[in-house]
């Protein structure tokens, strides 16, 4: 091959105190696994000694245990970005530990390349093959493997031995221009290819190999519950209305859908209902109820920047790569979650929400509004351009202590200016070519949980009137009622009212 050969522990040795590391990834799917936790084992062994240790991270979404995890226990990490879902990391995040810059996935790349963020002094890059002329093919994901590797000072590449090889040829890899010079991405349809199936680099940059045989850290989701079905259904049912009605063409359009329960169900549903046609995916992730879909003729392709899918998913993947090599694509963070891209392609948003209030606003990050659960992932890159953007979620949670539709949302990611539907189990709420007092109406009416209706309805009646009513002394009043007894049921606008 021509590259040295080095340990983890040799590779980690190279990361010193203030630098910034690159890594490729998108999920637990083709992230580092070895490098970062002996980084996190220096990390200690200078804590211990009483001299400082802790690094910037940059990656293309969220990362494993095996990142995240261990260097956040090992209070490594100064700075972060983007998305992360690891707890220990969340806890640090919420303590003030780690400083966490939560970014839209389809900016991260080319804040990296525009010197926003810092310079790359290595990136950390997971690879099933590496050719003596510098060409790294990757695994499970993109992200944003090829800024990082072109702008690193030194390449770390491990090879990792659980990813087969048959992968190659599924990526396209493709960097944009900077401004004024970019060109339009030639993306017409979610198959259409305008890359390379390989990271291109110096070879000089690479510094060495660490040879691993670590699978994803695949997270496997609970099953669906009644309530987590009864979204989906309603999701699969308003689009199967829409297409009856016309505002949906009948060949259907591509579909964006996040990770989760209610993602799953969501597209189990949609799967089933023989009122929808086949249809194709230009997504951030496809998870194995996707690959089911594909196996199954529902879905025709995928496009996506991430295999986030179960291990066991993956290995039917690699052994089936004839039949899924012409109905799969890995693109870059940058391309998947382009907004241009989207709105051209008319792509259908799925997203998850943490709250919505009742003109349309959607929380998707923040409890009460101040701690980060996870982070915006690629839901605005979606939402913003979609042909229509929904937002999904329970109506109730903590056994009906918490409504999920409240007067005025603790934090916001998405505006009602780019919400089109909000779903819940209790039903569906059409935001589209409604004012704000209609907008309230139908969201509680047809989202809110029962328990809350009557609760939501005497906030618009305490409210000053206007374009959107609100009573500013009572907005939060649920958030803080719950926060100060453990039940939002238990609020009363009298003690808030002025």
């Amino acid at each position: 091959m021509g590259y040295h050969i080095i340990s983890a522990a040799e590779a980690a040795s190279l990361v010193k105190d203030g630098d910034t590391i690159g890594l490729s990834g998108f999920t637990p799917a083709g992230t580092p696994k070895a490098v970062t936790p002996e980084i996190a084992k220096i990390a200690e062994a200078e804590h211990a000694t009483g001299r400082p240790y802790r690094i910037n991270i940059l990656t293309g979404a969220s990362t494993g245990d095996s990142c995240d995890g261990v260097l956040a226990r090992a209070q490594a990490i100064r700075f972060r970005a983007p998305y992360t879902t690891n707890p220990d990391f969340r806890k640090a995040v919420n303590r003030g530990e780690i400083a966490y810059n939560d970014l839209h996935l389809s900016q991260m790349a080319q804040a990296v390349r525009y010197n926003f963020l810092g310079h790359v002094d290595t990136a950390i890059i997971e690879a099933c093959d590496v050719t003596p002329d510098g060409k790294i093919y990757l695994t499970a994901a993109v992200g944003i493997s090829p800024t990082v590797a072109r702008l690193a000072d030194r390449i770390i590449v491990e090879l990792n031995a659980a990813h087969s090889t048959a992968i190659k040829g599924l990526h396209d890899v493709y960097e944009p221009q900077d401004p004024p010079r970019r060109r339009a991405f030639d993306v017409y349809s979610p198959g259409d290819r305008i890359g390379l199936p390989y990271i291109q680099v110096d070879p000089a940059k690479i510094v060495g190999i660490v040879e691993v045989n670590k699978p994803d850290e695949a997270r496997a989701f609970t099953a669906p519950d009644p309530v987590t079905d009864r979204i989906g259904q309603n999701v699969a049912d308003f689009l199967a209305a829409d297409v009856k009605a016309g505002r949906i063409p009948s060949t259907f359009l591509p579909l964006q859908s996040g990770v989760g329960n209610i993602a799953n169900a969501v597209l189990g549903a949609l799967g089933r209902n023989p009122e929808i046609p086949a249809f194709e995916m230009y997504t951030e992730v496809l998870q194995d109820s996707v690959v089911d879909l594909i196996k199954q003729g529902r879905v025709k392709f995928g496009s996506t920047c991430s295999l986030t899918v179960t291990n066991e998913c993956l290995r039917d993947i690699y052994d089936n790569m004839d039949f899924f090599r012409d109905k799969l694509v890995l693109r870059p963070s940058e391309i998947s979650n382009n907004p241009e891209i989207v709105r051209r392609l008319g792509v259908i948003s799925i997203n998850t929400a943490l709250e919505a209030d009742i003109y349309g606003n959607v929380n998707s990050t923040h409890v009460c509004g101040t701690k980060m659960m996870n982070g915006i992932g690629g839901s605005g890159d979606f939402t913003r351009g979609a042909y229509i953007s929904f937002f999904t979620c329970p109506s109730v949670a903590k056994e009906g202590k918490i409504s999920a539709i409240v007067p005025m949302v603790s934090h916001q990611d998405h505006s009602e200016h780019s919400v089109d539907i909000i779903v819940t189990e209790q039903g569906v709420a059409d935001l589209r070519g409604k004012c704000p007092m209609e907008r309230a109406e139908l969201i509680i009416e047809h989202c809110a949980h029962p328990s809350y209706r009557d609760l939501l309805r005497d906030y618009l009646r305490i409210s000053a009137k206007g374009h959107t009513c609100h009573n500013l002394s009572a907005a939060f009043a649920m958030h803080d009622t719950f926060l100060r007894t453990g039940d939002m049921r238990n609020t009363r606008w009298e003690d808030y009212v002025k």
